[in-house]
């Protein structure tokens, strides 16, 4: 196992992962993957990975600003997708570890995530990484016609006084 920056020749394979992800229904409310551009902008450069297994991308991880005003500075959203076969095997749990540390040696305070309630497996790995549910949102946004909920987890940077 290797994990390392994603870089933008990544691309190519951080999109399939993402594109597999987003089949499953219970990844995300994105419908397709956008450009390299625009998932680019979207991110923040300091904290995004991908994981190799045998000199193989098997996952990616990143985070994204929650907002532009500057009171949130240090509040990032946390995406995580592994590829859908290799589900369980704990790389999921690598990817996030990486981007906790990462966030803090970066001064992030506060890392945040918003899941489908359906999915238990990725619940529980941000639990096991000290992230604590804070809330819901009920029926929060439709997905094939189908109202949607979403489980609110967040993480404290344990070094933040």
């Amino acid at each position: 196992m290797e994990i390392r920056i994603l870089e933008a020749n990544d691309w190519p394979f951080v999109k399939e992962i993402y594109e597999q992800g987003i089949a499953t229904g219970n990844a995300t409310f994105q419908t397709e993957a956008p450009s390299w551009s625009d998932w680019d902008k979207s991110h923040l450069k300091g904290c995004r990975f991908v994981l190799e297994s045998d000199k193989q991308i098997v996952g990616w991880a990143a985070l994204s600003p929650v907002s532009s005003r500057c009171v949130y500075a240090g509040v990032a959203e946390v995406s995580i997708y592994v590829n859908p076969s290799l589900s369980g095997k704990g790389y999921g749990s690598i990817l996030l570890n990486a981007l906790i540390v990462e966030s803090e040696k970066q001064g992030l305070w506060t890392l945040q995530s918003g899941i489908f309630r359906e999915n238990i497996g990725s619940i529980r790995m941000h639990e096991k990484a000290g992230f604590r549910e804070v809330g819901y949102r009920e029926k929060i946004g439709k997905m094939n016609g189908i109202w949607r909920d979403t489980i609110l987890l967040e993480r404290r940077n344990q070094n933040i006084k």
